[in-house]
């Protein structure tokens, strides 16, 4: 028996702890897996012999530590940890994306990012790459270039990005992999607005096409230093055409402004 109260709150756990623990051996027991449901919340506190306060508790614990995660008026659901690294990463982004898509400037800052990773994407993937990844690589690769002359943009960016992505598991690094996914919708928007401009000309769309199969190639042949070079030198290319286009479209809209010798 406890001769003071606050010794007995510092030694005995708390009610909503041992909830957890019930719940972690509930999900240990049915074998639930990563997107499964759990029970309604009045047929699990009936379950577990709890009350329903201490069971939100329960939950609130868990899904803190990235165990569950709760969704309002959906129930309560066995977290997926990679979606929640996803989630970490996109979500101080998503305010910005409407900026990202307003300024041209903000596609040069998602380049200098892609530069970083994917070179070491590259590098990883060709030391990694199995089989099943080699397969995945070549069927995204053939996805991108099936995508172009359909006239659909969407569908045009959403297969550019799956290629690169599909590197990027490859390389099986997962902090890599889950920066990389983190920053897909971010990446998709710059690819978007890269392939508008740069998919218009045949001139760009060749050698492009041709710097894709390169670091394909290069996958696929186990060298990492040229799938490393390829990447970097795929982003150079996107990054000076794309800064010649925009110079080009300023000088026209400045010459459109002058006085015409005729007025």
């Amino acid at each position: 028996m406890c001769v003071r109260r606050t010794v007995c709150t510092m030694t005995s756990p708390r009610v909503s702890d041992k909830v957890a623990a019930q719940l972690r051996l509930l999900v240990q027991e049915q074998q639930l897996q990563p997107g499964d449901r759990l029970p309604a919340e009045r047929t699990l506190a009936l379950e577990l012999g709890v009350s329903r306060t201490a069971l939100r508790e329960a939950i609130a614990q868990l899904a803190s530590h990235g165990l569950l995660t709760a969704r309002v008026g959906g129930g309560t659901y066995v977290a997926d940890p990679a979606a929640i690294a996803r989630q970490a990463l996109q979500e101080p982004l998503v305010p910005y994306l409407p900026v990202f898509q307003g300024d041209p400037e903000y596609r040069f800052d998602v380049l200098e990012i892609r530069h970083a990773l994917e070179g070491a994407t590259a590098w990883h993937a060709a030391l990694r790459a199995t089989d099943e990844d080699r397969a995945r690589i070549s069927r995204a690769f053939q996805t991108m270039l099936d995508a172009h002359g359909k006239n659909d943009p969407a569908g045009e960016a959403a297969a550019d990005a799956a290629f690169h992505l599909s590197i990027a598991e490859a390389s099986h690094n997962l902090v890599l992999l889950q920066v990389m996914r983190g920053l897909f919708e971010l990446l998709q928007t710059n690819i978007s607005q890269s392939r508008e401009k740069l998919y218009t000309s045949a001139a760009t769309f060749s050698p492009l096409s041709d710097q894709h199969r390169e670091m394909m190639d290069a996958v696929l042949a186990g060298d990492p230093e040229r799938a490393r070079v390829a990447a970097h030198a795929h982003l150079e290319f996107v990054h000076t055409t794309l800064r010649t286009l925009d110079d080009n479209e300023a000088r026209r809209a400045r010459a459109s402004r002058l006085p015409s010798p005729h007025g």
